[in-house]
């Protein structure tokens, strides 16, 4: 799906991929209630203000564009003085709004959860803002001019889409709320099989407000929509993954499988959506995006590690050493991404100084837990030697320098010097954590932040205390990084669109097969058949809606104007675009000596050319000599005709999917003593 740099709708190739879509009556379990928008919790605040501070952004821009304009145009020296004044008020109550936004972005703490227990803050996203999109008008002019239908009739489905997408707006912090966007998201395939023509516009834009910078955009193209639903089922994912409880093995999971499908949606959003006009749903930002969840799920794993294992042992020591390890290596990706030069620029400082402190943090935490692994666990039996070696053998990144590996693990002395080469460096490096935490504001502000940091900090200085000997002469050596490993690599879970059961608004209008934007048709007819001594003179191919596939030259209906192609979508006054073949062919079978009114329509550019129509016609009436061209009738049933006045009649029975309307139903040759339609 491409999102075009100007206004045209791009082809969408994976429509339906995944979807389960249902034409059927609207079910009454419809999720329309989003968070009521007055509710006033912490998070709804903040919403509030987003939506406050993205309204100023955008008048301001419009301000300073018409400035920008008058002073391009006027040649009049103290005029553009004045509008030079007015660009700079206007250029510095810009900035204090982004200034303004990128603080309510950094607001963290609000997004977590209540527990008294202690977790690093992870970063949730705030929502994507929308302007009201009122539909009625659009849509009913829409349906009145393409489909032929009294636009009025379907104000009520109108009324419930736009109802569907003012509840999404507004999606509450749950499972209920993630089921909200999914359903809109994917009602949105039918709003664009049904509304969108591939050559023409509604006329129609889609607002919406960039996540981190508050600038406004708008396109035609319904995939601005799609996509910034797609990024707010993402936002909407870290929110949630961010206010578990990471105490409990419980929330940690629902976090780390939150923070992997917030991954799913971006990463699914890059590699489906382009030429986003904001600068969020840009490729450069939904990598970072990306890389940021990874590594966020990355710390839970670190986080379940310390549950799971037992710490007194060394092998589980080495292996939460080798996990810190890992989260390092992860935020280090994520802290690279955001310092290039085209992400800088619009990710707010808080992020990338936490992740920068994340970084050290957890490089830290590493050089602490081999630390311990070697100072506080006992030397290691004949029984247990070759195991650890073999888990030492791929601890560091290069050895370490000293004696052998072997003699490592079984002298406490040479244990502890490693040790407290490690202990040295996990000083060092959460030192640095501090020094970088005290650089931004924000973060400064953040208590449990500050707490976490100086805990770590104050448990390696009181461990280093502790095995620092008065006799140490040695010069404490240089301890090796650490080798990154995970025992539960992140998942990248693209969004489950099957999850949703949605069915079509618009149902009404027919099946999508032939009654969609894409489709063009001539204005219906309706025609009056009697029944002739061979029957109507016309045979019936699939269903949903039935396709009269041949006219017999001479009967009946070729003499009320019916075609072949024609699709009937009426009998009797009787709507017939839903209907199953045998209903249609039920209903015929019980008209009267009176006839029957028959309401039909035409694809345009379905209608066959005059020489092929001659042909059908000239092997309908005769039976002889079928083209080897002609794949619909070439069947060895009709070769083998013994009747002179063989006809096509509707089979019972569909080797092929009845879904499609032209799908292969066999015809059956019947003799003049059978039933004829």
């Amino acid at each position: 799906m491409m999102m075009p740099p100007e206004e045209e709708e791009s082809p969408d190739g994976d429509r339906d991929g995944g979807l389960v879509l249902l034409h059927g009556p609207r079910s009454s379990s419809t999720r329309k209630q989003g968070c009521d928008p007055f509710a006033q919790t912490q998070r709804s605040k903040l919403q509030h203000r987003r939506a406050r501070i993205n309204q100023q952004i955008n008048k301001e821009m419009r301000m300073r564009a018409g400035a920008e304009n008058l002073f391009r145009a006027t040649s009049n020296h103290k005029v553009k003085e004045t509008v030079a004044l007015e660009l700079s008020y206007v250029n510095s109550n810009l900035q204090l709004l982004k200034e303004e936004l990128e603080e309510l972005n950094s607001s963290m703490d609000v997004y977590q959860n209540d527990s008294e227990s202690i977790s690093v803050p992870m970063i949730p996203l705030g929502l994507k803002e929308t302007k009201e999109l009122d539909l009625l008008v659009p849509l009913k002019d829409f349906i009145s001019e393409h489909y032929g239908e009294e636009g009025v009739l379907f104000e009520k489905e109108i009324k419930e889409f736009m109802e569907l997408r003012q509840a999404m707006r507004t999606p509450s912090r749950n499972e209920a709320g993630l089921e909200l966007l999914m359903e809109y998201y994917n009602q949105l395939y039918f709003l664009d099989s049904r509304f969108f023509p591939p050559t023409k516009t509604l006329g129609i834009f889609f607002h919406w407000y960039d996540s981190l910078t508050g600038v406004p955009s708008h396109q035609r193209a319904l995939a601005f929509e799609k996509g910034s639903v797609l990024f707010n089922l993402g936002a909407l994912h870290t929110q949630i993954g961010a206010r578990q409880d990471r105490a409990s093995l419980p929330g940690l999971n629902q976090a780390i499988d939150a923070f992997q499908k917030a991954a799913g949606a971006f990463n699914y959003l890059k590699e489906n959506f382009s030429n986003a006009p904001s600068l969020d749903m840009s490729a450069a930002s939904l990598t970072m995006l990306v890389r940021l969840m990874v590594a966020q799920v990355q710390e839970c794993v670190f986080e379940k590690m310390t549950l799971l294992r037992a710490q007194n042992d060394f092998l589980a020591r080495l292996q939460l050493a080798q996990e810190a390890a890992k989260v390092e290596d992860a935020y280090s990706l994520v802290h690279q991404t955001m310092s290039q030069p085209h992400v800088k620029d619009y990710v707010p400082f808080s992020w990338t100084t936490m992740v920068h402190v994340k970084s050290e943090h957890f490089k830290a935490l590493s050089h602490y837990f081999a630390a311990i692994a070697l100072c506080d666990c006992p030397a290691p039996s004949d029984a247990e030697l070759l195991e650890q070696e073999k888990a030492f053998l791929q601890f560091h990144v290069t050895m370490p320098e000293g004696p052998s590996l072997r003699v490592l693990l079984q002298d406490p002395e040479e244990r502890r010097k490693l040790g407290k080469a490690h202990l040295k460096k996990a000083i060092m490096k959460h030192e640095e954590a501090m020094r970088i935490h005290g650089l931004c504001k924000i973060l400064r502000k953040m208590d449990i932040l500050q707490e976490v940091l100086s805990f770590a900090h104050k448990r390696s200085l009181s461990k280093y205390s502790e095995i620092d000997h008065e006799e140490d002469f040695f010069e404490t050596g240089e301890a090796p990084d650490i080798h990154p490993k995970t025992h539960q690599k992140p998942e990248i879970k693209s969004p489950n669109f099957s999850q949703v059961k949605v069915t079509d608004l618009f149902h009404r209008l027919g099946p999508l097969s032939v009654f969609s934007a894409k489709n063009k048709w001539y204005p219906a007819r309706r025609v009056h058949l009697m029944r002739g001594e061979n029957g109507f003179g016309f045979t019936l191919r699939g269903d949903s809606p039935v396709l009269i596939a041949g006219v017999i030259p001479g009967g009946c209906a070729a003499e009320a104007g019916l075609k072949e192609g024609d699709y009937i979508i009426s009998v009797n006054g009787k709507d017939c675009k839903w209907s199953k073949h045998a209903e249609v062919v039920q209903l015929l079978k019980s008209t009267g000596k009176e006839g029957v009114d028959i309401g039909v329509i035409t694809l345009q550019g379905s209608e066959c050319p005059k020489a092929q129509v001659d042909r059908k016609a000239a092997v309908m009436s005769s039976g002889s000599g079928v083209p080897k061209s002609n794949k619909e009738n070439s069947r060895k049933s009709l070769m083998n005709s013994k009747s002179a006045s063989t006809l096509l009649v509707w089979s019972k029975k569909s080797k092929r999917s009845k879904k499609s309307t032209y799908s292969g139903v066999p015809f059956t040759t019947v003799g003049d003593n059978e039933a004829m339609y």
